[in-house]
C-alpha cells in the first residue's frame, strides 16, 4: 500500500468533510475549508492518498517565520498505518521548504495519541489555553517545534 501526499484541492472536499465530520467536535464548515484553500494566502493543506482515496489531511498556516497548524486527520479505517505521520511530515516540508523556523499548534489535553505523535517529531509542551475548546471546555496544550536547517 503506498501513501501519497499531495495538495488538497477543492474537489478532495467532500471526502475531507466526511473525515472532519468524525473527527472533530465541533468540525469545521465546508466553507470554512473552501475560504482556507481559495482566499487565505497564509493556509497550505494537503491530504494523503491511498489507492484513489483521501485517507486524511493535514493543514497549517504559514505566518512570517512560523508555521501554526491547524489541523490534522485521519480516516478512522486508515488510522494505524502511518498516515498521520506522512502528513506531520508533509507539513514540516512546507515550512522547511520556505524556511519556516518554528511550529506551533494546540492539542486537547486529552489526545494522548496525537500528543504522542508531536513529541516523537520534536514538538514540546510550552503552555496551556485553559477551556479552549469550546464543546467540553476543554484545556488545549500549546507545543512548539524549532526548525534546523
Amino acid at each position: 500500500m503506498e501513501i501519497s501526499i499531495r495538495e488538497m484541492r477543492e474537489e478532495d472536499l467532500d471526502r475531507v468533510m466526511e473525515i472532519e465530520k468524525k473527527a472533530f467536535t465541533p468540525p469545521w464548515s465546508r466553507e470554512a475549508f473552501l475560504l482556507e484553500l481559495t482566499k487565505n494566502l497564509l493556509a497550505k493543506y494537503i491530504v494523503a492518498v491511498i489507492d484513489g482515496d483521501v485517507a486524511g489531511y493535514g493543514g497549517i498556516w504559514l505566518i512570517l517565520d512560523e508555521g501554526h497548524i491547524t489541523n490534522i486527520a485521519v480516516d478512522e479505517k486508515y488510522r494505524g498505518l502511518g498516515i498521520g505521520n506522512k502528513l506531520l511530515e508533509g507539513l514540516i516540508q512546507l515550512c522547511i521548504d520556505r524556511n519556516i523556523r518554528a511550529m506551533t499548534l494546540e492539542v486537547r489535553k486529552s489526545n494522548e495519541i496525537a500528543k504522542s505523535l508531536y513529541k516523537k517529531y520534536g514538538f514540546k509542551e510550552y503552555g496551556i489555553r485553559p477551556k479552549y475548546y469550546q464543546d467540553n471546555n476543554e484545556d488545549a496544550i500549546i507545543m512548539w517545534k524549532s526548525i534546523q536547517f
